[in-house]
């Protein structure tokens, strides 16, 4: 009886019982086509098919469903931290008008685009010697120095400049104080001496200027003025060019009487305002009669506040860096090396910045070095004395 694996059976039979020792090449190739043809039908389904139009989506009340949600757009800086409370608002604090002549809805206030500029500023008019007598040393903390009697505001309230040894000076202005509560007092207990600047429309205001003069800090008023954009609010009773005279007036006492204790005021905004000189002349003539320094922050070039400032007499100081047009730590680092460079070349400057968490970390570490570095931090009142001694001296 033959059997199915009889070797001679299948000589008989060619073909019918072929040993199974090699590979199926018939099978492979046709696995191999499949995976060619799957993978092309991919790719043809990425690039051509996903290139049709989507369906509508179907849409639910005004919730549409079946199409991804857009990109948030970026978040401007100044939201990236708690913003400011509502503004103080009352009798005869009007804030910033639309062009209807009502009221913006928002009482939001933030600052314009800050100027990335560096600015030197010409030096001063000569000074009266008896304007120079003030002491060199600094008092113990909320002991202001001594003043020539009758001695105008800016002198009877500024902070004694600590003894430089001929080094450059630098001085810290922190503008837009007293809304954000928290961090206007971080910047408080910063070592000082800084120079704090306080919004005229902030709560308890003399409290917290009183606070900051506790801890050796100089004090100015941050005064609102109109910016070029309508964009921002500047807050209640800001200046306006197209008010009349008497309005700026009021509106300018009404800030200026809410606090005591600063030497002066730089502005808040104010890149409209401050190119009008017949608008600034106004503030000047006030500051004159009330013996205030003015600090011009600068928001525009075409700023008419040094020109009316030296014109009414009014002891003038500009503002050279501003700290944080990014609200960035090494951005702040970054400008915080362009003031020394200033300070270092022409033996003084001034830098702007505000109550922001990179703004007042940087400052930490900075002010702790400063001393090794070869400057000197002081009020601003410093830098006015120094800059009319040396114009006198010439």
């Amino acid at each position: 009886m033959r059997q199915r694996g009889d070797s001679r059976g299948a000589a008989k039979r060619p073909g019918k019982y072929r040993p199974r020792s090699g590979p199926n090449l018939r099978r492979q190739a046709i696995l191999v086509a499949l995976a060619v043809a799957g993978i092309a039908v991919g790719y043809l389904a990425a690039h051509f098919v996903g290139d049709r139009a989507e369906p509508a989506p179907l849409s639910v009340g005004s919730v549409e469903i079946g199409r991804p949600a857009p990109s948030p757009a970026p978040t401007p800086w100044y939201k990236t931290q708690a913003p400011p409370p509502a503004l103080v608002t009352g009798p005869d604090t009007p804030i910033y008008p639309e062009p209807n002549g009502k009221p913006q809805a928002s009482v939001r206030a933030y600052e314009e685009a800050l100027p990335a500029d560096i600015y030197v500023a010409p030096p001063p008019p000569p000074t009266p010697p008896e304007a120079l007598a003030m002491p060199r040393t600094v008092p113990a903390p909320g002991v202001p120095p001594t003043a020539p009697a009758g001695a105008p505001a800016w002198q009877r309230f500024a902070l004694a400049a600590p003894d430089t040894g001929g080094r450059p000076m630098i001085a810290i202005v922190i503008d837009d104080m007293g809304l954000d509560r928290k961090r206007s007092a971080r910047a408080v207990g910063l070592p000082g001496p800084l120079t704090l600047s306080y919004l005229t429309y902030a709560d308890d205001l003399d409290e917290q200027m009183a606070a900051a003069r506790s801890h050796g800090h100089e004090l100015l008023l941050h005064v609102s003025m109109e910016p070029a954009s309508r964009t921002v609010d500047p807050g209640p009773n800001v200046l306006l060019t197209d008010l009349p005279p008497e309005e700026i007036r009021r509106r300018l006492a009404w800030g200026l009487e809410r606090a005591s204790g600063y030497v002066g005021i730089n502005n808040h905004m104010g890149s409209k305002f401050t190119g009008d000189a017949a608008a600034m002349a106004i503030v000047m003539a006030e500051l004159r009669r009330r013996g205030l320094l003015f600090l011009d922050s600068r928001t525009t070039p075409d700023s008419s506040g040094g020109r009316e400032a030296r014109r009414a007499g009014v002891p003038l100081l500009e503002r050279n860096v501003f700290l944080d047009n990014d609200n960035e730590v090494a951005a702040v680092n970054a400008r915080l090396a362009e003031a020394e460079r200033i300070a270092r070349h022409h033996g003084t400057a001034i830098a702007i910045g505000h109550p922001r968490d990179a703004t007042l970390e940087a400052l930490a570490a900075w002010v702790s070095g400063l001393t090794q570095r070869g400057f000197v931090l002081v009020p601003l009142t410093a830098i006015l004395r120094a800059g009319t001694a040396q114009a006198s001296a010439g």
